[in-house]
């Protein structure tokens, strides 16, 4: 009777045995079985890491911009004053800011409250940023048209729009690569290098 329990006990460890095996191979297909339909989705902080070899998405550089003036005429009852516009402009080095400056002040204003008297097609044929000097280098148009005081205007334009970096830096002004000392017909007299400050002293506006 002993042994026939004693069989029975053992009889009963092996099945629970055996059943324990059954179902962790039953539990691991199933697991392996529900991965393969349901692949993992990886978050969405692991989705933006770049992998070595892969380029980093394009983002706007704040940086590599830079503010500048750019000066236009605004009439007033007695006189007509320079009034700055800032613009973005995407670059660090001066002579490339003062460049892109100046083909915006050359393209005209946008808004109606200001005015230009730089005549339409005066085109920039070069720009030179040399320790505090600026050489300016515009195409003949730029002499053509207006009183003395339209002459006047479209030199305080370039001398303040060239001195937006360094409002104390001498300004030179060249027409087709030659200095120039008289504008227009009325024979305005450009003592150069001009300032800001000497511009304000010599050419009232």
């Amino acid at each position: 009777m002993t042994d026939q329990q004693g069989s029975n006990r053992i009889s009963s460890g092996v099945i629970a045995a055996v059943s324990a095996a059954v179902l962790a191979v039953s539990g691991g297909v199933a697991w392996l079985t529900w991965n393969s339909t349901n692949p993992t989705t990886p978050s969405k902080s692991s989705q933006t890491i770049t992998q070595p070899g892969q380029s980093q998405p394009s983002t706007t550089q704040q940086g590599n911009e830079k503010t500048a003036n750019i000066y236009w005429l605004k009439p007033k009852e007695k006189s007509v004053d320079l009034v700055p516009q800032p613009v973005q402009i995407a670059a660090t080095q001066p002579n490339q800011i003062l460049e892109k400056a100046f083909q915006s002040l050359l393209e005209g204003p946008t808004e109606g409250t200001d005015a230009t008297t730089i005549p339409k097609g005066t085109k920039l044929l070069g720009l030179k940023v040399n320790n505090d000097e600026v050489h300016v280098n515009l195409s003949e148009d730029f002499t053509k048209g207006g009183g003395s005081t339209s002459m006047v205007g479209r030199v305080g334009q370039i001398v303040y729009t060239a001195t937006t970096l360094n409002p104390n830096a001498k300004v030179y002004i060249d027409v087709n690569g030659k200095q120039l000392d008289v504008l227009g017909g009325e024979g305005v007299e450009l003592q150069q290098p001009l300032t800001r400050e000497k511009f304000k002293q010599n050419y009232p506006l």
